[in-house]
Parts: C-alpha cells; sequence; structure tokens
C-alpha cells in the first residue's frame, strides 16, 4: 500500500517541525515539502500533487483558505486539514466552504493529527472535539447558519487577496508589481473592498484583517 503524501504549511518553524517529527514515525505517511506561506504552498502543491495538505490559516503573502481554493481548484482529489488556533464557527464554515475536509485547533493537533488524516484519506470529515461541540451548540442555538457568513464573504478571490497585502504595509505600486497588475487596476479593486466592507480607511482595513484572521 502506498503512503499518503503530506505537504506540511505552517509560518511557524518551531510548529512545523514539532508535526513533522509526529509523522515521520508513521510508517504509512511522508512529508512530500514544507512551506512558510500561501503562495509557495500553492506552487508545492501543484509540483508535487500531495495527498494531503495540512494548512495553517494566518500566513503571509497569501492566507491558508485563498491557498485552500485554489489548490483544491487545480488538485480536486488533494484533500486538505486546515491548523487554526481560532476556534470560531465562522472560520470553521469559511474553511470547510474553502473545500477543507478537516478543521484542526492547534493545541489539540498533535494529539488529533494522526486520526484526522486517517480520516480525510477516507474521505470524511474530521473536525476536532471542541469545534464540534461548538458547531452543534450553534446548530441548537439561535447563532449564523452556514450561510450568512460576513461581508467578507462578499469580496471576490482577488479582492482578498489584496486586502491581505494592503494589511501587511504593501503600498499600491508593491502589490501592482507582486500580482503583475497594474496600478489602476490595484485602485479599483481596493475601492471595491472598500465599498463592499463599508470601511474607508487603511487603518481600519488593518484591524478588519486582524479581526478575522486575515492577518496576525
Amino acid at each position: 500500500m502506498s503512503k499518503i503524501s503530506v505537504l506540511l504549511v505552517d509560518d511557524h518553524d518551531i510548529l512545523r517541525k514539532g508535526i513533522k517529527a509526529i509523522l515521520e514515525k508513521e510508517s504509512d505517511i511522508t512529508v512530500v515539502g514544507e512551506a512558510s506561506d500561501g503562495i509557495d504552498a500553492v506552487k508545492q502543491a501543484e509540483a508535487k500533487k500531495p495527498d494531503l495538505v495540512l494548512m495553517d490559516i494566518s500566513m503571509p503573502l497569501l492566507n491558508g483558505l485563498q491557498a485552500t481554493i485554489r489548490i483544491k481548484h487545480a488538485l480536486p482529489d488533494t484533500k486538505i486539514i486546515i491548523l487554526s488556533r481560532h476556534r470560531t464557527r465562522e472560520y470553521v464554515y469559511k474553511a470547510l466552504k474553502a473545500g477543507a475536509s478537516g478543521y484542526l485547533i492547534k493545541k489539540s493537533a498533535f494529539t488529533d493529527l494522526i486520526s484526522a488524516i486517517q480520516a480525510v484519506c477516507q474521505n470524511k470529515r474530521y473536525l476536532s472535539p471542541d469545534v464540534s461541540e461548538l458547531l452543534i451548540d450553534g446548530f441548537l442555538g439561535s447563532h449564523k447558519s452556514v450561510g450568512d457568513l460576513s461581508a467578507g464573504d462578499e469580496l471576490t478571490d482577488r479582492e482578498q487577496e489584496i486586502l491581505q497585502l494592503i494589511a501587511e504595509g504593501m503600498s499600491t505600486n508593491d502589490i501592482a508589481n507582486h500580482l503583475h497588475i497594474s496600478l489602476n487596476t490595484v485602485a479599483t479593486h481596493r475601492t471595491h473592498i472598500m465599498n463592499k466592507l463599508d470601511i474607508h480607511t487603511t487603518a481600519k482595513l488593518i484591524r478588519y484583517a486582524i479581526e478575522n484572521g486575515i492577518i496576525e
């Protein structure tokens, strides 16, 4: 039986090394690559075509949710498990909507990781136990449904990418060079982002990005 190939994506070196050490103890799992940002994660996934990607959410250049969308578009058979410190219904819904098959809270990742990998590779979903309880509580209560998410979900993939770059401190010129688009195109996207979010200063955009886990 062939080994499960895993791409490990997290911008914290220590956490990456710890998870890699756990995976390398398993005879049926092999780590085929590591990435520390979403852009590199997409490139490595497309090149190595892993069976599974362990994906952090909050990363520079491109966050884990956007990277998940791109990888699933290019490699629909690749499974993705989100690793996150965020324990909220909204983040779980967004991860599942992006195409993830699992959602692990980082504090419990070391104990639940192997079970999660085995489950999603059998075409099942896996959620950390405390996340499952959170979703059940939300279902039984009067909380948000999957279809009732934040205004940020109205942003296009490109707008979400530009929002992250703005929040990381990139200038309009830097963003244009990074994405290989014109200054006018960046300015247009910026205007659309502000109108959709009803936010009209860079400082408030940054605060929105932090509060929604787009940047740390």
